[in-house]
């Protein structure tokens, strides 16, 4: 018998087995591609040299604009100057346009918002009949592009006297069919059918269940909503267009957009610095917005990617 057979034999029988310590799985590391590096490098300059260029060229004067480099700065930083002509030109005409686009966001998008949280939320957890049928209208009307139906909204707000008022712009912002989609989606994964039926055999009626249960649950989706209704509401341009006449209330697209055509018409005065620096404040609100709602918005767009 060898030496190995026999510590075999005589082994301790008191004394622990030793146990075979697991191989963990190697997780490979993902490989870096030289070709996405540089993709994403030229999107991220195709992204900034425009913010750049807004910022430069909102330090200059309006002789600097065309004596100086665009992605430099002049002899002398009138940003300050500019931002203060801004606001007080024309009877401070750009914080009636400031007010207006604010109006209009929040009523607009705010509105928007809360119509698309109640009806995909509806859409995602109640049956009812021709809800097939709704899905197509909400698929198609996605597909529609919005200014495919400016002339037919201007036909209809004409017949009821609305044009040339608020509600021309804020009435249309209401409707988001990507919105509604948008949270049709997100509350199917997002909001647990045994979770509601908890609550409504605790006592709880379906407003109370809605507000207090699923709500907290829709933030996420509902930010990323509010984010996008936001952003169409604050940049939209055709639909003030047509739709309005006083300047009284434009938004600031259309306000800036009549500053600068002032130096195409005859004895027009040529503001560019101040359209550059009013274009300038203007961007400010949605960079503060996306900066402090971004995590929301990750998360909004993430939620129901994984499977549990």
């Amino acid at each position: 018998m060898t030496t190995t057979t026999l510590a075999t034999t005589h082994r301790d029988p008191h004394r622990a087995p030793r146990l075979r310590t697991p191989r963990r799985p190697s997780v490979a590391r993902p490989r870096r591609s030289s070709l996405l590096t540089v993709l994403t490098a030229v999107v991220l300059v195709y992204s900034l040299v425009p913010l750049a260029w807004l910022l430069v060229n909102a330090t200059k004067t309006q002789a600097d604009l065309f004596s100086s480099f665009g992605l430099w700065f002049g002899d002398s930083i009138a940003l300050w100057d500019n931002v203060v002509a801004t606001l007080t030109y024309d009877d401070g005409v750009f914080v009636r346009w400031f007010a207006n686009t604010v109006l209009y966001v929040v009523v607009g998008a705010g509105g928007a918002t809360f119509l698309a949280v109640l009806g995909g939320y509806a859409l995602a957890k109640f049956d009812f009949p021709g809800k097939r049928g709704v899905f197509a209208v909400v698929i198609g009307a996605v597909a529609v592009p919005g200014t495919a139906l400016a002339v037919p909204t201007f036909l209809m707000f004409s017949e009821l006297g609305l044009t040339n008022t608020p509600w021309a712009v804020i009435i249309p912002s209401l409707i988001s069919p990507f919105g509604l989609y948008l949270m049709w989606t997100f509350a199917t994964e997002a909001v647990p059918r045994e979770l509601l039926e908890a609550a409504r055999i605790d006592g709880a009626g379906e407003l109370r269940t809605f507000f207090r249960v699923s709500l907290p649950l829709l933030a996420p989706g509902t930010v990323t909503v509010l984010l996008f209704t936001m952003v169409a509401t604050w940049n939209n341009y055709f639909l003030p267009l047509i739709m309005l006449r006083d300047s009284d209330w434009y938004p600031l697209t259309l306000g800036l957009n009549a500053w600068n055509a002032q130096a195409a018409t005859a004895g027009g005065e040529a503001i560019f610095n101040l359209v550059i620096t009013g274009s300038l404040l203007t961007i400010l609100p949605l960079v503060a917005a996306f900066l402090l709602l971004q995590r929301y918005w990750q998360s909004g767009l993430a939620a129901g990617s994984v499977k549990e």
